[in-house]
């Protein structure tokens, strides 16, 4: 294939495979206003709310190791244009369950194919990575956060003006626009990659499980903000309800802006660089945050903590698809799997411990979860194999 043909191929994959994300974070920040309607119109309480909720997660994690099989017989590309297909419907789905009889499998499936895409677009992305020879994956997790705040607000607006329905209806129509227009020009391997034992789920490689708990370290954080920060604040440092919402604004802000830079910082110190300075960033903020006086020193505190989460998970994933001798899909679905379980399984257990220590100890244990994750950072070598 002609070098200019071959470049402008992989350039055009790249930012269908920013697309991508963009579009599965849209999705995901469209499920949030939704929720508060949902409980009401299905006349449910917080206590089922929890548990439909950790439906959805479930279904996303079953999925995930899965997928590996999928990308390394389909190839990335066949994947995540397949889950998309239901993605783009799954949403209107459970704004359409009149019951919670059906609403639980229609959540269970929506979080499959979320979670299903997301190892496939995560593979993807390397892809682009080894054609472009420089990293794409931090950026391409900013779109997803771009996506989710798009979603989150426009879905807000469009409920409040026009309801619960309407606004699955649109959400549907831009997620179709925007696969029709953008997915057709992903890239994928030129054959897809089967390796012997291509039909386990599970990896053999010890390594990709040491990268997964990485991720996992690195994501625990993270849900952790997401969940307990505003309470936090509200419970144990005395902020007011609207004070205690800026924690998470202020880390997910930082996190954004940070995955937008970091493939620039990455390829110019390499990951095992980058992913040392940002676990100590991310560890001295969540220090900072565990024992600060005052809540805005704390928020102030898990914005600095955000700057440096934010490389973690993407170095880890590309980490993981750059293995020799492991099918990208494969490494990917089992880092994927590890990595979201600390955002949609470790909250619930972290808010148990934090009802009866305090939160300001949880985030001190979390500081060193990432110090731990500092001390592997030799493992994430392989991200920058092109």
């Amino acid at each position: 294939m002609d070098a200019t043909v071959y470049l402008k191929k992989a350039v055009y994959g790249r930012w269908a495979v920013a697309a991508a994300f963009f579009f599965n974070g849209f999705l995901v920040g469209s499920w949030a206003p939704q929720i508060p309607v949902f409980m009401t119109r299905l006349g449910i309480s917080e206590f089922t709310l929890g548990l439909m909720i950790l439906i959805f997660g479930v279904g996303a994690l079953v999925s995930m190791p899965w997928c590996g099989y999928l990308i390394g017989r389909f190839g990335s590309r066949a994947v995540v244009n397949g889950f998309a297909v239901f993605c783009s419907f799954s949403l209107l789905l459970v704004a359409l369950a009149p019951n919670v009889f059906i609403a639980a499998p229609a959540l269970f499936v929506f979080g499959a194919v979320i979670g299903g895409m997301d190892v496939a677009m995560n593979a993807n992305a390397v892809e682009v990575e080894k054609k472009l020879s420089r990293a794409v994956m931090s950026s391409s997790h900013g779109f997803w956060s771009l996506g989710g705040f798009a979603g989150g607000g426009l879905g807000g607006i469009l409920i409040e003006a026009h309801g619960h329905l309407a606004h699955g209806f649109v959400a549907t129509l831009i997620a179709i626009a925007l696969g029709l227009v953008a997915f057709r020009f992903l890239i994928t391997e030129e054959t897809p990659v089967v390796y012997e034992k291509q039909k386990l789920v599970f990896p053999t490689n010890p390594l990709i499980y040491l990268i997964g708990l990485m991720a996992l370290f690195s994501m625990v954080p993270e849900g952790s903000v997401l969940d307990w920060a505003a309470l936090y604040l509200r419970q144990e440092r005395g902020a007011d309800i609207a004070t205690a919402g800026f924690a998470f604004a202020a880390f997910s802000g930082t996190m954004s802006i940070m995955r937008f830079l970091g493939d620039g910082v990455r390829d110019r110190i390499g990951a095992v660089k980058t992913l040392r300075y940002s676990a100590l960033i991310g560890a001295a903020g969540m220090l900072v945050a565990s024992v600060a006086p005052t809540s805005w020193i704390a928020i102030l505190a898990f914005a600095f903590s955000g700057l440096g989460i934010a490389n973690m998970v993407p170095i880890a994933f590309s980490a993981a698809g750059n293995q020799e001798g492991t099918s990208s899909g494969v490494a990917l679905s089992m880092v994927t799997l590890m990595g979201y379980s600390g955002i949609l399984v470790a909250p619930s257990a972290i808010g148990f411990v934090g009802g009866k220590t305090g939160f300001g100890p949880i985030y001190m244990v979390l500081a060193a979860l990432l110090i731990v994750v500092f001390l592997m950072a030799n493992l994430a070598s392989s991200a920058d194999r092109k």
